[in-house]
């Protein structure tokens, strides 16, 4: 295992390690030297993780209680060659089913790259404690220029510290949903077969880290669908979705007209026109017209 592998390269399975402490729930604290180990020798061979859909957790140890423990020990990793081959690699956890392990369905695409989500302001990260202290820190320049120019540094240099904060601060939630609600049904499996006190908090203490995922995520799709009159705690997540997909159906555009009165319909020959007509716009063909007209506006200011 070398840096020097020039050749499309994939590596996956069950690892038997993770990678950092949320990958893990329950048991132990995580062992910082196994962690070290295993992202030097990731490293060394110049492989990166895929990625995923769904749970974050791939094993359980079957267990309830205080010995239930989930773990991420199933990956998939490439290294950069296979990634250019295989742009639209998509990784999904599937349900555990026979097994204490989760299958990985591998999807390669070699058409469709993956898509980069433009900044999105999310309307929560304000009612967060620290989300201010961010803002003070980053809305800094160690330079002097136009008013413009710095103000538009401060809107970059914030955006990528807002984008680094929420994603340490929230993660992911939509895959912290599909996690917690894993850790859910076992603790819940477990009351109904011993209904004790100590189960019960423990039930309740995961169903409330569920809770805030899910209120985070209504919020998410709230903004999202841009239903500002819709009363919060009525979770619909597919009422949203409806709603989301038809603000993207009204946003489609499937045929224009061209300067001749002629309907364009095939995507190339739109993407073309929209070109040629914004290409004539700021195109200067005829000369300019005479003010005259300009004459006879009265003068509101004098010299001074």
């Amino acid at each position: 295992m070398t840096r020097d592998m020039n050749a499309p390269w994939l590596v996956g399975g069950d690892f038997n390690v993770i990678w950092d402490e949320e990958e893990k729930f329950g048991g132990l604290p995580v062992s910082l030297n196994e962690i070290d180990d295993f992202r030097h020798c990731v490293n060394t061979c110049n492989l990166f993780d895929l990625g995923f859909k769904g749970s974050i957790f791939t094993w359980w140890n079957g267990r309830a209680e205080e010995d239930c423990i989930f773990k991420r020990l199933d990956r998939c990793l490439a290294n950069s060659q296979f990634q250019q081959i295989f742009p639209g690699i998509e990784v999904q956890h599937l349900a555990k089913t026979g097994s204490d392990h989760s299958p990985m369905y591998l999807k390669c695409d070699t058409e469709t790259p993956p898509i980069k989500k433009p900044f999105k302001f999310l309307n929560f990260w304000v009612e967060h404690e620290t989300f201010k202290d961010v803002v003070r820190e980053n809305w800094t320049a160690d330079f002097s220029t136009n008013p413009f120019t710095i103000h538009n540094h401060k809107l970059k240099q914030l955006k990528k510290a807002l984008s680094l904060w929420s994603k340490a601060t929230f993660g992911n939630i939509f895959q912290k949903i599909a996690s917690m609600e894993e850790v859910v049904m076992v603790h819940e499996a477990e009351f109904e077969a011993n209904p004790t006190g100590m189960n019960r908090e423990r039930l309740q203490k995961v169903k409330a880290e569920l809770i805030n995922c899910l209120a985070l995520e209504e919020k998410i799709w709230q903004q999202k669908a841009g239903m500002t009159w819709f009363k919060e705690g009525d979770r619909n997540t597919n009422l949203f979705h409806a709603q989301v997909r038809g603000r993207r159906k009204r946003l489609q555009l499937n045929r224009i007209q061209d300067s001749g009165g002629t309907w364009i319909e095939e995507e190339k020959e739109i993407a073309e026109e929209a070109i040629r007509f914004y290409e004539e716009q700021f195109t200067e063909i005829a000369s300019p017209s005479l003010f005259e007209i300009v004459e006879h506006v009265p003068n509101m200011m004098n010299n001074e």
